[in-house]
């Protein structure tokens, strides 16, 4: 009996050790009450088709998210992902359009030189230790311009009608009663959530963050390591591009605009931090469905465009602000966690002596 108590708190006390789950829990507390306010406002919000369509709205901003969450924890930012989705976009269309291809070599081709921008952006940071802001800036720049390009500075035609599959598969279909995007969403946190970690990548990522000096002296090598982070971002990236193909049925040469920003919102509310070394790929799920929620309740209520990115303006400098002062030592967000643990700890061993006066 006493080794199952013990392994029990040895799993919570684990938990609640893990550096930023005080925010992820506070984000995910005000997601619940969020979503309460918006039921009890119109009931329509709970509603099954409702909350089918708010699952999809949310997985285009998880997606590029979790990438972004990547760079931000290694110290950096990347603001091509946008551009990169919008190139995805339109060279997945106009490939399947004007180039004929059938859907499988397309995707291959589009993640590849998603993955490419993400590349360069790496060595420009990583190698050339040029400020992550200029060099993704740079490539935000260069995509956009390739996307326009790529069709001769137009949209391209609707996607053939053997390109249904390829609808049905990244928008449109749905399987085990959820839309098919979700399961892409699910499927992409569960690996790179598992990468991030489980893995020695992951390690080196949060190492990077944590002390750059610190981690390039214990062996890591950080060029690669770093330079990984931009592809996972823009692999990533180039995913909601192909979802987007999918939605609108063609390539649209604006396709990603504002998303990186979309992505750091959705980062730093699920407390992701701007200065590097913390934040967890969990977090960046509740704040991907804070903003949605967001979104989609105020729209509910009646609120128009610029209320809801005002809204969501100031959940993101509150978000930063409650960083900074949690990173400053000034204020320990921990402490209520940790004295959850603690209150949780003396509980089961007021229940174990019980047990054992028992028997």
């Amino acid at each position: 009996m006493k080794s199952g108590y013990r392994g029990r708190r040895s799993v919570l006390q684990r938990i609640l050790a893990t550096r930023g789950i005080g925010q992820v829990i506070s984000v995910s507390i005000a997601l619940i009450i969020m979503s309460i306010i918006f039921g009890v406002i119109n009931p329509a919000f709970f509603s099954r088709e409702n909350t089918l369509n708010l699952l999809r709205q949310v997985v285009p901003i998880l997606i590029i998210g979790m990438g972004q969450s990547y760079v931000l924890i290694t110290g950096g930012i990347d603001l091509s992902i946008g551009s990169v989705a919008g190139m995805s976009c339109m060279l997945s269309a106009t490939l399947m359009t004007r180039g004929g291809l059938s859907p499988v070599p397309v995707i291959f081709i589009t993640l590849l030189a998603s993955a490419t921008v993400g590349l360069i952006n790496g060595l420009l940071v990583a190698k050339t230790k040029l400020p992550a802001f200029i060099a993704t800036l740079g490539t935000m720049i260069i995509a956009r311009g390739i996307a326009q390009l790529s069709n001769g500075n137009m949209n391209t035609d609707g996607i053939p009608a053997t390109a249904d599959t390829f609808k049905e598969v990244f928008y449109y279909g749905e399987t085990f009663g959820l839309y098919n995007p979700v399961w892409i969403g699910i499927f992409l946190f569960v690996l790179f959530n598992f990468i991030l970690s489980r893995t020695r990548t992951g390690r080196y990522t949060y190492a990077i963050g944590s002390n750059y000096e610190a981690a390039k002296l214990s062996g890591v090598n950080v060029v690669a390591a770093e330079t990984l982070v931009y592809v996972f971002s823009a692999f990533l990236a180039g995913v909601l591009g192909l979802i987007l193909t999918a939605q609108s049925g063609m390539g649209t040469m604006n396709a990603g605009t504002g998303y990186e920003l979309n992505a750091v919102a959705a980062s730093v509310i699920g407390g992701v931090s701007t200065m590097g070394g913390q934040g967890l790929l969990f977090g960046t799920v509740i704040g991907s469905f804070i903003w949605g929620v967001l979104n989609n309740g105020l729209q509910f209520a009646g609120a128009p465009l610029a209320l809801r990115n005002l809204v969501i303006g100031v959940v993101v400098i509150i978000s930063v602000l409650i960083d900074r002062v949690a990173r400053s030592g000034k204020v320990d967000l921990s402490k209520l966690v940790k004295s959850i643990g603690r209150k949780f700890n003396k509980t089961e061993e007021s229940d174990e002596e019980k047990i054992t006066e028992l028997t």
